[in-house]
C-alpha cells in the first residue's frame, strides 16, 4: 500500500519535471533485441545523484516489464509510462538502480528483416530503454549490445570490446561525456566499413553494406573535407571520441545525428552517376554539424529549436560552399528565400521562436537569420561568438538568449532590429534577403536572366543565346525553362546550343521541360540516354518511348541494364515499358512482370516498393501477392509511405475490381494490416 500511494503521489508531483530533484549521471545497459518477437530485453543500471530529499524518482519507460530487481536499497516498480524508484532518498547522496527488464516497442526501435535500428528523435528512446524524455537531463550512456555473430553493431561512443565467448557476440561501447536521451542509438546489420582520420586525429568510420562496396566513394565523397572544414570553421574541436555514419533501410527521415553515430537513409547510397542528382553531401554536413549544435549544446525547449536546426542547416551550407563553390551557396540561399517568401506572402509566416513552427522555418529561416547576423556583425565577431557560446555551454542546455548574449559581448553592433525582424516577426524579411543575395555577382546575373521571362522572345533571343554559351549550371537551366512556352520551330537553334553545352544540368532541364520533341532535335534528345544523370535517363527514356513508337525497341535495348537510384527508378520504368511494348522480348515478359511485382515485397525498402506500387497500379497488375504487399505497406512505420499506400489501397477498394482478392488475403498478412483492411469495409 505504501508503494502504491507513493507512486500515485509522485505521479502528480513530478510528472512534468524532476531535473531539480535528481541528476541522472550514468546509464549502463546490456541490450538484446529479438527479431522474431520484436522485443528488447536486458540489464539496466542507472547511477543518480539526489538534489532534493524525496521519496520517489521516475525514469521514462513505455510499457516496460521488470523481470528481476537487483537493487535492495529502495523499491522499483512500473506503470504504463514510467519506472519508479521509491524510498528515502537523501539530498547529496548517490544511488544505483539495478534491474532486468524487457519491452516491446511500438516505435523508436525498428526491425526490418535482420536489420535493426533506433530513432529516438524528440523524446522517444524511452520506448526501448529506460531513460529521461526531458532533453535538459544529460546522461552518460554506455551500451553493451548482444547480436548474432555474423552481424555488425554500431552504437554511441568508442567500441572497447567484442565478447565472442557466448552464442551471440556482445559489443561494448563507451561514452566519455553526457548527452540527452533522444541521442542514444544502436544499429545491427550487415556492414563493412571504411576508416578515415580527420586532420585533428578523430577516427571516422563510414559504414556500408557489402553489396554497396562500389558506391562507397561517391556516397561518402568529401566526408573528410567536410569534417575538417567544420572543425576549422566552428573553431571548437569535435567534442566526442569518434564519428560514425551508418546507412539504414526504411529510415523515417533523411538522417539523424545520434551522438557520434549518424544514421541516414540508404536512399543516399549512390554510384558515380547518381552523385550528380542525389548526393549525400548536404545531409552529411548537416548531421555532422549537429554534433556541436544539438548534441554538445542542446536547446532547453522547442521554442529554441532553431539553435539546433538553423545552425546545422547554416553550417551545412558553409560546408557545401567549401565543396561546390560560392555560386552554389548563394543559389541554395536563393531557393530557400523563395520558399520562405511564398509562405510569408500567403500569411503563413512563422516566428523562429514559435515552438510549433514548421521545418522550413526552423531549418531554412534559421540559416538565413545566421547569414544575415554574420553580415551585420562581421566574420570575426560572429565566429568568436559561436566559439564562446559552444565552450561556455558545452554539455549543457541553452536558450536563444544565451547565444545572443555571446554575440553582444563580442560586437558593438546593435542587433535589436535583427532580433525583432529575424527571430520574433512572422514575416520573412525578403528585402533584407534580396540585398544580401545581390552581393553575389552570380545571383545578379541570374536575376538579369530570370527578368527576361516577361519579355517577348524576339527581344530576349540574343540574351538567351548568350546564357546558353558556356552556361553556368543554374543560369543555363533558367534559359532552357524560358524556351518552354515558345513556338518550338523558333526554338530549335537555341535548344541545339543548349544540347551542345554538354552541361549536365542544362541538358537535364531539357529532358524535364521539352514535352514535344521535334524531328530536328530527335538525335540530340536521344543522346540524353547516355548522360551521367539518372534523372535525365528516366525522363528521356519515357519521352522518347512515348513520342517515337517505331524506335521503342531500340530505346529499351539501350537502357536495358540501367538500374538508377537506390529505388531502381530507371529499371522499374524500363520494366513497365517493356511489358506494354508490343512484340518486345515476348518470351521474357513473364520474367519482367514477376520482377516488377517482386519490388513491392517487404524485403525491399519502402522507396523501391513505393515506385513499384505506382507502376502496378498504373498497369493494373494487382493480384493476391501484390495486394498483400500493399496491405503491409499501409501499416509501415514510415508515415509518408503508409499514408500514400493507404490512399492507393482506398483507390483499389473503390474500384471494386479486386475485392475478391482483398477478402482472401486476411489470413496471410500481419494482424496490424488485417485490422486496417477491416476499417475499409470491403
Amino acid at each position: 500500500m505504501f508503494l502504491l500511494f507513493s507512486v500515485i503521489a509522485a505521479t502528480f508531483r513530478l510528472q512534468a519535471q524532476q531535473t531539480d530533484v535528481v541528476d541522472f549521471m550514468k546509464i549502463d545497459a546490456l541490450i538484446e533485441a529479438d527479431v522474431v518477437t520484436k522485443k528488447v530485453s536486458g540489464k539496466f543500471t542507472a547511477t543518480f545523484n539526489v538534489l532534493k530529499t524525496t521519496d520517489s524518482i521516475f525514469m521514462d519507460a513505455v510499457n516496460i516489464q521488470i523481470n528481476e530487481v537487483v537493487t535492495e536499497e529502495f523499491k522499483i516498480a512500473s506503470n504504463e509510462k514510467k519506472v519508479w524508484f521509491v524510498g528515502n532518498f537523501k539530498k547529496g547522496n548517490t544511488y544505483i538502480a539495478d534491474f532486468y527488464y524487457e519491452m516491446k516497442p511500438k516505435q523508436t526501435l525498428y526491425f526490418f528483416g535482420n536489420e535493426i535500428w533506433t530513432q529516438g528523435q524528440g523524446k522517444y528512446t524511452s520506448h526501448w530503454l529506460p531513460s529521461i524524455d526531458d532533453v535538459n537531463d544529460k546522461i552518460e550512456f554506455d551500451l553493451k549490445i548482444k547480436a548474432p555473430k555474423n552481424k555488425t553493431v554500431i552504437a554511441n561512443g568508442r567500441l572497447i570490446e567484442i565478447d565472442n565467448s557466448e552464442n551471440r557476440n556482445s559489443w561494448r561501447f563507451d561514452m566519455k561525456e553526457p548527452m540527452s536521451s533522444y541521442l542514444v542509438a544502436f544499429a545491427i546489420g550487415d556492414y563493412n566499413k571504411m576508416e578515415l582520420v580527420s586532420d585533428s586525429g578523430v577516427p571516422i568510420e563510414l559504414y556500408y553494406k557489402p553489396n554497396d562496396s562500389l558506391k562507397v566513394e561517391p556516397t561518402y565523397r568529401y566526408s573528410k573535407q567536410i569534417f575538417d572544414f567544420l572543425e576549422n570553421e566552428i573553431g571548437v574541436s569535435y567534442p566526442w571520441q569518434n564519428y560514425k555514419q551508418v546507412p539504414v533501410r526504411d529510415f523515417l527521415y533523411a538522417g539523424m545525428e545520434n551522438t557520434t553515430a549518424t544514421f541516414f537513409s540508404e536512399a543516399f547510397i549512390v554510384d558515380e552517376i547518381g552523385f550528380a542528382d542525389r548526393n549525400y553531401v548536404n545531409v552529411n554536413a548537416h548531421e555532422l554539424a549537429h554534433q556541436w549544435f544539438g548534441n554538445l549544446v542542446t536547446a532547453t525547449a522547442d521554442k529554441h529549436h532553431w539553435l539546433q536546426e538553423g545552425f546545422a542547416t547554416y553550417y551545412a551550407l558553409l560546408a557545401e560552399r567549401d565543396v561546390f563553390g560560392e555560386d552554389y551557396y548563394y543559389w541554395q540561399l536563393y531557393q530557400t528565400a523563395e520558399q520562405l517568401k511564398a509562405m510569408s506572402d500567403e500569411g503563413k509566416g512563422e516566428s523562429l521562436l514559435n515552438p510549433k513552427a514548421s521545418s522550413l522555418t526552423f531549418y531554412q529561416k534559421g540559416a538565413w537569420a545566421l547569414h544575415i547576423l554574420r553580415e551585420r556583425i562581421g566574420d570575426e565577431p560572429f565566429k568568436l561568438a559561436v566559439k564562446n557560446y559552444l565552450e561556455k555551454y558545452k554539455f549543457k542546455n541553452v536558450a536563444t538568449e544565451d547565444f545572443l548574449n555571446e554575440v553582444k559581448m563580442v560586437s558593438e553592433v546593435d542587433i535589436t532590429a535583427f532580433e525583432s525582424h529575424w527571430l520574433q516577426q512572422t514575416a520573412f524579411q525578403s528585402e533584407d534577403a534580396y540585398q544580401a543575395l545581390l552581393k553575389s555577382p552570380f545571383i545578379k546575373k541570374y536575376f538579369e536572366v530570370s527578368a527576361l521571362r516577361v519579355m517577348p522572345f524576339s527581344e530576349k533571343k540574343n540574351q538567351l543565346r548568350t546564357a546558353l554559351t558556356f552556361p553556368n549550371d543554374f543560369i543555363g537551366q533558367e534559359a532552357v525553362y524560358q524556351l518552354m512556352d515558345e513556338p518550338i520551330s523558333e526554338m530549335v537553334q537555341l535548344y541545339k546550343r543548349a544540347f551542345e553545352s554538354n552541361n549536365i544540368y542544362v541538358r537535364q532541364a531539357i529532358a524535364l521541360s521539352l514535352q514535344t520533341i521535334p524531328n530536328e532535335l530527335q538525335k540530340e534528345y536521344e543522346g540524353l540516354l547516355n548522360d551521367v544523370s539518372y534523372v535525365t535517363k528516366e525522363a528521356a527514356l519515357y519521352q522518347l518511348w512515348m513520342q517515337f513508337p517505331d524506335k521503342r525497341e531500340e530505346y529499351l535495348n539501350r537502357t536495358k541494364g540501367v538500374i538508377g537510384f537506390q529505388n531502381k527508378n530507371v529499371r522499374q520504368l524500363w520494366l513497365a515499358l517493356a511489358l506494354i511494348t508490343e512484340g518486345y522480348n515476348t518470351s521474357e515478359k513473364l520474367d519482367y512482370l514477376n520482377e516488377l511485382k517482386s519490388y513491392s515485397a517487404t524485403v525491399y525498402s519502402f522507396e523501391i516498393r513505393e515506385k513499384a506500387f505506382e507502376y502496378i497500379n498504373e498497369l493494373q497488375l494487382w493480384d493476391i501477392e501484390t495486394l498483400e504487399n500493399l496491405a503491409e505497406a499501409c501499416v509501415h512505420p514510415t508515415w509518408r509511405f503508409s499514408k500514400s499506400s493507404k490512399m492507393l489501397m482506398k483507390t483499389v477498394v473503390e474500384s471494386k475490381s479486386f475485392n475478391n482478392e482483398l477478402k482472401s488475403i486476411e489470413a496471410n498478412i500481419s494482424k496490424e494490416a488485417a485490422e486496417y483492411l477491416k476499417t475499409l469495409k470491403i
